[in-house]
């Protein structure tokens, strides 16, 4: 089981989870203003360089221009590009444009909300032109998809690892108390925990305790 984890600030935080067994280190590449722990483009590259070889990393944008994600993508260097915008900011041909752009390296990620079984054909249109899907939830008023700390539909979710033939993964909600569960209910290729994984009251720092509680009970390795 893949274990992602967001949102990482600093590249001493970074490594320390890559060493723990996370497998793919997320961050946010670039000031947009609109979400926290946002990076500037050489904080975020100095996180790929210190996980380079330990983990993936992995770059998340807010960004609708594709220029712009193109050259964030060139001067960070990430193993993965996560696009966290609304579907609709950037549809499926534009992903395409993106994917085209951005050459075999770095790879593409799509954040999709699940919000029913239209959620299913959107997943399936998007999974033609990206490497990766994350499923995740949106909430009104917030921007772009994810980071709400709620749990998305399962039984919809399960239907999109089903039905597409890229790898998924899991995100929306998932704690060291939920996550076995979720797996063993969607069965996707990985899992993402954000908030549940921070200091309890900081949106931004990384708490290194329940890193590894969620890495154990994703794993399976849990006495509970």
């Amino acid at each position: 089981m893949i274990i992602q984890i967001y949102a990482f600030s600093n590249a001493k935080d970074a490594i320390t989870a890559a060493n723990q067994g996370v497998d793919q280190i997320g961050f946010v590449a670039g000031d947009y203003g609109k979400v926290h722990g946002e990076l500037s483009l050489e904080t975020s590259a100095s996180i790929v360089n210190a996980v380079s070889g330990i983990s993936t990393s992995v770059a998340l944008t807010m960004s609708t221009d594709i220029e712009e994600i193109v050259a964030m993508a060139q001067f960070v260097k990430p193993d993965i590009v996560h696009v966290s915008t609304d579907p609709f900011d950037l549809d499926v041909q534009a992903m395409g444009d993106l994917r085209i752009r951005l050459g075999p390296q770095p790879q593409l990620m799509k954040a999709l909300p699940v919000e029913g079984n239209n959620s299913i054909d959107l997943a399936e249109a998007f999974s033609t032109t990206c490497d990766y899907l994350l499923l995740d939830t949106k909430v009104t008023g917030l921007p772009g998809v994810g980071a709400t700390g709620k749990t998305p539909d399962w039984n919809v979710s399960k239907k999109i690892v089903e039905r597409v033939k890229c790898p998924v993964i899991l995100a929306g909600g998932l704690s060291s108390d939920n996550v076995l569960e979720a797996i063993q209910t969607v069965q996707p290729w990985g899992v993402d925990s954000n908030t549940s994984t921070n200091i309890e009251g900081d949106k931004v720092r990384k708490d290194m305790v329940r890193i590894a509680d969620f890495c154990e009970a994703a794993r399976g390795n849990t006495s509970t």
